[in-house]
Protein backbone atom coordinates (compact mmCIF):
# COMPACT_ATOMS: atom_id res chain seq x y z
CA UNK A 1 0.00 0.00 0.00
CA UNK A 2 2.54 2.86 0.75
CA UNK A 3 5.11 3.32 -1.64
CA UNK A 4 9.41 3.39 0.13
CA UNK A 5 9.02 7.26 -0.92
CA UNK A 6 5.83 7.67 1.60
CA UNK A 7 7.65 6.00 4.82
CA UNK A 8 11.39 7.65 4.34
CA UNK A 9 11.26 9.98 7.27
CA UNK A 10 13.92 10.90 10.06
CA UNK A 11 17.10 12.80 10.43
CA UNK A 12 19.85 13.19 8.41
CA UNK A 13 22.38 10.21 9.18
CA UNK A 14 24.17 7.11 7.08
CA UNK A 15 22.16 3.86 5.28
CA UNK A 16 23.77 1.21 7.90
CA UNK A 17 23.31 -2.25 6.35
CA UNK A 18 22.02 -4.80 8.57
CA UNK A 19 20.26 -2.28 10.81
CA UNK A 20 17.65 -0.16 10.78
CA UNK A 21 17.59 3.21 12.63
CA UNK A 22 14.97 3.91 15.35
CA UNK A 23 12.62 6.82 15.73
CA UNK A 24 9.75 5.06 13.36
CA UNK A 25 11.71 5.63 10.01
CA UNK A 26 12.87 2.74 7.74
CA UNK A 27 15.62 4.70 6.57
CA UNK A 28 17.31 7.47 8.14
CA UNK A 29 18.75 10.52 5.76
CA UNK A 30 18.01 12.61 2.71
CA UNK A 31 15.31 10.43 0.44
CA UNK A 32 17.64 8.50 -1.38
CA UNK A 33 15.23 5.90 -2.57
CA UNK A 34 12.03 8.63 -3.51
CA UNK A 35 11.66 7.34 -7.13
CA UNK A 36 12.01 3.43 -5.63
CA UNK A 37 8.74 1.94 -5.03
CA UNK A 38 8.59 -1.73 -3.94
CA UNK A 39 5.05 -3.44 -5.41
CA UNK A 40 1.84 -2.73 -3.66
CA UNK A 41 1.09 -4.57 -0.63
CA UNK A 42 -0.95 -7.01 -0.70
CA UNK A 43 -0.57 -7.37 -4.46
CA UNK A 44 1.38 -11.07 -4.67
CA UNK A 45 -0.62 -11.81 -1.39
CA UNK A 46 -3.70 -11.66 -1.89
CA UNK A 47 -4.34 -14.99 -4.03
CA UNK A 48 -2.40 -16.95 -1.55
CA UNK A 49 -4.76 -19.36 0.93
CA UNK A 50 -4.24 -20.14 4.76
CA UNK A 51 -0.85 -22.36 5.42
CA UNK A 52 -3.15 -24.64 7.00
CA UNK A 53 -5.49 -25.38 3.97
CA UNK A 54 -3.54 -24.77 0.78
CA UNK A 55 -0.12 -26.08 -0.45
CA UNK A 56 2.49 -23.48 -1.58
CA UNK A 57 2.38 -22.65 -5.31
CA UNK A 58 5.88 -21.78 -6.97
CA UNK A 59 7.46 -18.19 -5.79
CA UNK A 60 5.97 -15.07 -6.80
CA UNK A 61 8.13 -13.01 -9.05
CA UNK A 62 7.48 -8.71 -9.42
CA UNK A 63 10.05 -6.68 -11.40
CA UNK A 64 10.30 -3.36 -11.78
CA UNK A 65 11.47 -1.05 -14.61
CA UNK A 66 13.30 -2.45 -17.60
CA UNK A 67 16.82 -2.61 -16.86
CA UNK A 68 19.94 -3.04 -19.79
CA UNK A 69 21.87 -6.07 -19.47
CA UNK A 70 25.36 -5.85 -18.90
CA UNK A 71 28.33 -8.33 -20.15
CA UNK A 72 28.55 -10.01 -17.01
CA UNK A 73 25.70 -12.26 -18.01
CA UNK A 74 23.92 -14.09 -20.85
CA UNK A 75 21.07 -11.99 -22.40
CA UNK A 76 18.20 -14.93 -21.43
CA UNK A 77 19.60 -14.48 -18.19
CA UNK A 78 18.04 -12.22 -15.17
CA UNK A 79 18.51 -12.32 -11.45
CA UNK A 80 16.46 -15.38 -9.67
CA UNK A 81 16.17 -15.80 -6.08
CA UNK A 82 15.79 -20.08 -4.68
CA UNK A 83 14.63 -20.53 -1.62
CA UNK A 84 17.24 -23.06 0.81
CA UNK A 85 15.93 -25.63 2.88
CA UNK A 86 11.99 -25.71 0.83
CA UNK A 87 11.58 -29.86 2.43
CA UNK A 88 11.76 -27.81 5.93
CA UNK A 89 9.54 -24.92 5.07
CA UNK A 90 6.98 -26.95 3.40
CA UNK A 91 6.40 -29.07 6.56
CA UNK A 92 5.92 -25.98 8.64
CA UNK A 93 4.09 -24.73 6.27
CA UNK A 94 1.94 -27.65 6.30
CA UNK A 95 0.86 -27.41 9.84
CA UNK A 96 0.86 -23.45 10.04
CA UNK A 97 4.30 -21.86 10.49
CA UNK A 98 5.09 -19.69 13.62
CA UNK A 99 7.63 -17.66 14.64
CA UNK A 100 8.04 -16.58 18.28
CA UNK A 101 7.92 -12.42 18.42
CA UNK A 102 9.61 -11.07 21.84
CA UNK A 103 10.09 -7.66 23.51
CA UNK A 104 13.69 -8.35 23.07
CA UNK A 105 13.95 -9.61 19.69
CA UNK A 106 13.80 -13.55 18.37
CA UNK A 107 15.09 -14.98 14.86
CA UNK A 108 13.22 -16.78 12.61
CA UNK A 109 13.70 -20.14 12.37
CA UNK A 110 13.64 -22.20 9.90
CA UNK A 111 15.93 -18.88 8.89
CA UNK A 112 15.36 -17.63 5.50
CA UNK A 113 18.03 -18.59 3.46
CA UNK A 114 18.37 -18.06 -0.34
CA UNK A 115 21.08 -18.84 -3.29
CA UNK A 116 21.03 -16.84 -6.24
CA UNK A 117 21.69 -16.99 -9.89
CA UNK A 118 21.57 -15.09 -13.44
CA UNK A 119 23.35 -11.85 -11.81
CA UNK A 120 25.77 -9.81 -13.52
CA UNK A 121 29.20 -11.15 -11.63
CA UNK A 122 30.47 -7.87 -11.97
CA UNK A 123 27.68 -5.40 -10.97
CA UNK A 124 26.77 -4.92 -7.39
CA UNK A 125 23.42 -5.14 -5.87
CA UNK A 126 21.08 -4.56 -2.74
CA UNK A 127 19.81 -7.10 -1.18
CA UNK A 128 16.52 -6.29 1.19
CA UNK A 129 13.77 -8.31 3.37
CA UNK A 130 10.54 -7.15 4.34
CA UNK A 131 7.60 -8.59 6.28
CA UNK A 132 4.34 -7.55 5.38
CA UNK A 133 0.79 -8.61 6.51
CA UNK A 134 -1.15 -11.55 4.41
CA UNK A 135 -4.64 -9.92 5.00
CA UNK A 136 -6.61 -7.95 7.84
CA UNK A 137 -7.61 -10.03 10.09
CA UNK A 138 -6.64 -11.50 13.41
CA UNK A 139 -6.45 -14.94 14.51
CA UNK A 140 -7.01 -17.77 17.30
CA UNK A 141 -6.00 -21.15 17.56
CA UNK A 142 -9.03 -23.22 18.29
CA UNK A 143 -9.85 -26.90 17.94
CA UNK A 144 -6.27 -27.39 16.70
CA UNK A 145 -6.64 -24.97 13.38
CA UNK A 146 -6.20 -20.69 12.97
CA UNK A 147 -9.61 -19.26 12.48
CA UNK A 148 -10.61 -15.62 12.31
CA UNK A 149 -10.91 -13.96 15.07
CA UNK A 150 -11.26 -10.71 14.13
CA UNK A 151 -10.15 -7.22 12.64
CA UNK A 152 -6.47 -6.64 11.93
CA UNK A 153 -4.28 -5.00 15.06
CA UNK A 154 -3.62 -1.19 13.64
CA UNK A 155 -0.23 -2.33 11.36
CA UNK A 156 3.43 -1.52 12.80
CA UNK A 157 5.61 0.79 11.90
CA UNK A 158 6.84 -0.67 8.94
CA UNK A 159 10.81 -1.64 8.49
CA UNK A 160 13.20 -2.76 5.65
CA UNK A 161 16.10 -5.10 6.64
CA UNK A 162 18.97 -4.89 4.45
CA UNK A 163 21.73 -7.35 4.28
CA UNK A 164 24.55 -6.35 5.91
CA UNK A 165 27.20 -7.65 2.58
CA UNK A 166 25.37 -5.45 0.84
CA UNK A 167 26.10 -3.64 -1.54
CA UNK A 168 28.41 -6.53 -3.10
CA UNK A 169 28.94 -7.67 -6.66
CA UNK A 170 26.94 -10.58 -8.46
CA UNK A 171 29.74 -12.80 -8.13
CA UNK A 172 30.17 -12.50 -4.33
CA UNK A 173 26.14 -13.02 -3.90
CA UNK A 174 26.05 -16.47 -6.05
CA UNK A 175 29.41 -18.14 -4.36
CA UNK A 176 26.95 -18.70 -1.88
CA UNK A 177 24.06 -19.10 0.12
CA UNK A 178 22.60 -16.12 1.64
CA UNK A 179 21.13 -16.09 4.99
CA UNK A 180 19.32 -13.78 7.14
CA UNK A 181 19.76 -15.09 10.20
CA UNK A 182 20.75 -11.96 12.30
CA UNK A 183 17.10 -10.25 11.48
CA UNK A 184 15.32 -10.68 14.84
CA UNK A 185 11.73 -10.47 15.18
CA UNK A 186 9.70 -8.39 17.78
CA UNK A 187 6.27 -7.09 19.25
CA UNK A 188 8.08 -3.86 20.84
CA UNK A 189 6.40 -0.72 19.26
CA UNK A 190 8.83 1.26 20.55
CA UNK A 191 11.67 -0.62 19.38
CA UNK A 192 15.09 1.24 18.78
CA UNK A 193 17.40 -1.88 17.29
CA UNK A 194 15.98 -2.00 14.31
CA UNK A 195 14.06 -5.41 15.31
CA UNK A 196 11.21 -6.02 12.70
CA UNK A 197 8.51 -5.13 15.23
CA UNK A 198 4.91 -7.75 14.41
CA UNK A 199 1.54 -7.99 15.97
CA UNK A 200 1.41 -11.20 17.76
CA UNK A 201 -1.52 -13.44 16.00
CA UNK A 202 -1.44 -12.10 12.99
CA UNK A 203 -0.55 -13.80 9.70
CA UNK A 204 2.80 -12.59 7.50
CA UNK A 205 4.71 -12.93 4.30
CA UNK A 206 8.25 -12.29 4.24
CA UNK A 207 9.39 -10.75 1.00
CA UNK A 208 12.83 -10.51 -0.49
CA UNK A 209 13.94 -7.35 -2.82
CA UNK A 210 17.19 -7.27 -4.97
CA UNK A 211 18.26 -3.95 -6.21
CA UNK A 212 20.68 -3.62 -8.80
CA UNK A 213 23.24 -0.43 -7.64
CA UNK A 214 26.76 -0.07 -7.21
CA UNK A 215 26.22 2.39 -4.10
CA UNK A 216 23.49 3.83 -2.05
CA UNK A 217 23.15 6.85 -3.96
CA UNK A 218 21.81 4.90 -6.97
CA UNK A 219 18.99 3.48 -5.75
CA UNK A 220 16.37 5.61 -7.09
CA UNK A 221 17.05 5.11 -10.62
CA UNK A 222 17.99 1.03 -9.91
CA UNK A 223 15.53 -1.80 -11.33
CA UNK A 224 13.50 -3.71 -8.01
CA UNK A 225 12.75 -7.27 -8.02
CA UNK A 226 10.38 -8.98 -5.41
CA UNK A 227 10.61 -12.61 -4.73
CA UNK A 228 7.67 -13.82 -2.46
CA UNK A 229 8.56 -17.50 -1.11
CA UNK A 230 4.41 -18.38 -0.26
CA UNK A 231 5.68 -21.60 1.93
CA UNK A 232 7.86 -19.00 3.98
CA UNK A 233 4.32 -17.13 5.18
CA UNK A 234 4.25 -17.55 9.09
CA UNK A 235 1.53 -17.02 12.39
CA UNK A 236 3.11 -14.53 14.68
CA UNK A 237 2.69 -15.68 18.12
CA UNK A 238 4.00 -14.86 21.60
CA UNK A 239 4.22 -18.95 22.48
CA UNK A 240 3.61 -21.50 19.73
CA UNK A 241 0.05 -22.80 19.42
CA UNK A 242 -0.11 -25.56 17.44
CA UNK A 243 2.06 -28.88 19.91
CA UNK A 244 2.99 -30.21 15.78
CA UNK A 245 4.68 -27.05 15.01
CA UNK A 246 6.50 -27.19 18.64
CA UNK A 247 7.52 -30.92 18.01
CA UNK A 248 9.04 -29.24 14.75
CA UNK A 249 11.18 -26.94 16.39
CA UNK A 250 12.22 -29.26 18.74
CA UNK A 251 13.24 -32.20 15.80
CA UNK A 252 14.67 -29.84 13.91
CA UNK A 253 16.21 -26.29 15.68
CA UNK A 254 19.06 -27.33 17.10
CA UNK A 255 18.92 -24.51 19.59
CA UNK A 256 15.40 -25.27 21.00
CA UNK A 257 16.79 -26.37 24.56
CA UNK A 258 14.20 -24.82 26.42
CA UNK A 259 11.65 -27.16 25.09
CA UNK A 260 12.90 -29.98 25.91
CA UNK A 261 14.46 -29.36 29.02
CA UNK A 262 11.04 -30.24 30.95
CA UNK A 263 8.16 -29.27 28.47
CA UNK A 264 8.79 -25.54 28.62
CA UNK A 265 7.31 -24.63 25.70
CA UNK A 266 3.90 -25.97 27.35
CA UNK A 267 4.55 -24.06 30.35
CA UNK A 268 4.59 -21.33 28.33
CA UNK A 269 1.40 -21.35 26.22
CA UNK A 270 -0.16 -22.65 29.88
CA UNK A 271 0.34 -18.99 31.54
Amino acid sequence: KVPLSGIMRGSSGPLVPGRVPPAGALFAGPPLLSALTFPPHGAAEASLGPPVTRAPGPSLTWRGPFETLHGGRGEEEEPKLCLESRDLWMEFHKHGTEMVITKSGRRMFPPLKVSCSGMDTAARYILLMDIVSVDDCRYKFQRHRWTVAGKADPEAPRRVYIHPDSPATGRQWMSKAVTFTKLKLTNNLSDTRGFTILNSMHKYQPRLHLVEASDLLRLPLSTVRTFVFTETQFMAVTAYQNEQVTQLKIDNNPFAKGFRDAGNGRREKRQ
